[in-house]
């Protein structure tokens, strides 16, 4: 037998070819370059749209919210001068012209206010008290704050340009005494301090008028112009300007456009405020740096991975046989916990089946006990007073006063009416709709809210100062259920002012772009006003509430497209405001 024939070689001798395992490396290292190069084009695509997206994002999120403190500071300032022009030591030195306590007076005001700074004038527009003392005896009686509130019985916001370039903002009312004018007050609202804020970040910003005049920027070069003559000028010599001053037209180029190798995005967003907008500036440079990192640890990480396969190919021929047994002793194992899992989960599947059945049942259980707490809640301020009329007209029978026992009996009567009201809008809750909506005056309504809460207030001594403006406050929305959100702010006011040697609410109605209802207590304030509006959430002694009053109220107001909010006062006490859209002359809500 010829010993060379390749059949009758022991298997120890039979190997195979060299040029077998050498093509065979070759395909694998071409095959995990195309890999590397396919993923690192892929991440390339998604890291950029990515991080292109993120910074829109927070761009976004960034004009958000400086638009929302625009708007917050300019109606936190609204309300002043109203307030103000009642206040009858200002009236009594306009009257006497006796100044002496009026500047200390404003001053005392804006430390609790935050605004810029407080002005009164007398009626010849010259200034006799002001929180910049600096101020004292200006004459402004042709300046816009003066004539236009002079002219008009409401509060007027003027805009007016400074010597420096920069842009006064202010609210201004006018002081009578029947009738006859006695001076203004003006509160200057301090809008600059958002222009340092902005300065602090990446962006550039602005903000036009109407007219698309730029009053407000973190280039103060800008003020004054529109935003095409702002762009044309020399910006300063910063990272975002010079992304800037790269767009000749932005009108002619889509938001995001890559212009001599930087990327920039202009955003604009609508000011909810006498047509004004803000438009913001941003760079993308940072992307093309962020997505670099990136593609540099994946390169090393090919790289090393490169490295390791050249490692397991040599190892190949000699881990081979132990891997498929290995793999063959973990399909055994993994077989087995499957069928073990599939046995366990059958069993858990029977079990899940009777925790539905029985979280069902006590879901209905609970709603039930929530309901029966609603009603409870909403039913105990009419029985209440109920319960005072009911003895009020028994000591009147006794002394023969039939006729003031008969008016008691009527308002015990429009009080079954309200609970039967009541216990109707909780049987109908499941079906919530404007279906019974009208309009409403808030401040008949209110009127309405202060007559129920008459037994309580007659029991204990509360100052009640409310502030009505001059002309009705008109919603659309259900009465009833508006009253019924306003007695319980006033009970919570009063509850919260048992501890206090002076108890006061204070309660403010005033109509802007929405119709806001504002009531105010010296208590304690609220520790946690995260779960205020919670059900069952409450901070009285058991007994004095079960805490479904502040959550019914929420509901109330969101089912009016409104919304209810609570804070703690700079001076202490809780303020709730309720603001609901307001309803114009010709019966249509404004638009939000």
């Amino acid at each position: 037998m010829n010993s060379d024939d390749p059949a009758t070689d022991p298997p120890s001798r039979r190997e195979e070819p060299p040029g077998a395992t050498s093509w065979r490396v070759r395909v694998a290292l071409i095959a995990l370059m195309l890999v590397a190069g396919v993923t690192v084009w892929v991440t390339n695509r998604l890291l950029t749209d990515r991080f292109t997206e993120s910074t829109r994002n927070r761009a976004e999120l960034r004009l958000t919210l400086y638009t929302g403190n625009l708007v917050s500071e300019l109606r936190r300032n609204a309300v002043v001068p109203q307030l103000l022009a009642r206040d009858p030591t200002l009236i009594s030195a306009l009257q006497s012209q006796d100044f002496s306590r009026s500047t200390q007076r404003l001053i005392s005001f804006v430390e609790e206010i935050g605004a810029a700074s407080l002005m009164l004038l007398d009626q010849d527009g010259r200034v006799v008290a002001a929180t910049d003392r600096n101020r004292l005896g200006e004459q402004h009686r042709s300046t816009a704050f003066f004539v236009e509130p002079v002219r008009s019985n409401a509060t007027v916001f003027t805009v007016r340009e400074l010597e420096s370039g920069a842009y006064s903002f202010a609210y201004s009312r006018r002081l009578t005494d029947g009738g006859g004018l006695l001076g203004v007050i003006v509160v200057e609202v301090d809008l600059q301090k958002y222009e340092r804020a902005w300065a602090g970040i990446s962006d550039a910003v602005m903000v036009a008028d109407s007219t698309g005049t730029i009053i407000l920027s973190t280039e103060p070069r800008w003020r004054g112009l529109s935003e095409t003559e702002a762009l044309q000028r020399e910006p300063p010599q910063s990272a975002i300007q010079r992304a800037i001053r790269a767009t000749a037209d932005w009108t002619a180029l889509p938001a995001d456009a890559y212009l001599q190798g930087e990327a920039v995005m202009r955003m604009v967003s609508r000011i909810p405020f006498r047509g004004w907008q803000m438009t913001s500036f941003t760079t993308y440079a940072p992307i093309r740096e962020r997505v670099n990192s990136v593609l540099a640890l994946e390169i090393m990480g090919f790289a090393i991975l490169l490295a390791l396969a050249f490692y397991a190919l040599s190892r190949r021929t000699a881990l081979r046989m132990a891997l498929f047994q290995r793999e063959s002793a973990e399909l055994r194992a993994l077989n087995a916990r499957l069928q073990r899992e599939i046995a366990e989960r059958e069993r858990m599947q029977k079990t899940l089946k009777v925790a539905e059945q029985t979280l069902e049942q006590s879901s209905k259980l609970a709603a039930l006990g929530e309901m029966s707490a609603a009603v409870s809640h909403e039913l105990n301020q009419p029985l209440a007073a109920m319960k005072t009329y009911l003895a009020g007209a028994r000591l009147l029978l006794r002394r023969n006063r039939s006729e003031e026992a008969l008016a008691s009996f009527g308002r015990i009567d429009d009080l079954i009416e309200r609970m039967g009201a009541i216990t109707r809008q909780l049987k109908s809750y499941a079906r919530k709709g404007a279906d019974t909506f009208s309009p409403v005056n808030m401040g008949d309504a209110l009127a309405a809210s202060l007559a129920m809460m008459e037994p309580q207030l007659r029991q204990r001594e509360v100052k009640i100062n409310t502030y009505l403006p001059e002309n009705p406050v008109l919603v659309m929305g259900d009465r009833m259920r508006i009253e019924q959100v306003m007695i319980n702010l006033l009970r919570n006011a009063l509850d919260a002012t048992k501890s206090v040697d002076d108890p006061t609410v204070e309660v403010i109605l005033a109509a802007g772009e929405t119709a806001t209802l504002t009531v105010r207590d010296n208590g304690g304030g609220v520790e946690d006003l995260d779960g205020l509006f919670e059900p069952f959430y409450t901070t009285k002694q058991p007994g004095d509430g079960v805490g479904l009053g502040l959550a019914i109220s929420s509901g109330i107001v969101n089912d009016h497209g409104g919304r209810l909010t609570a804070r703690n006062g700079q001076a202490g006490g809780a303020v709730f405001e309720m603001q609901l859209p307001i309803l114009e002359d010709g019966g249509v809500e404004a638009a939000e």
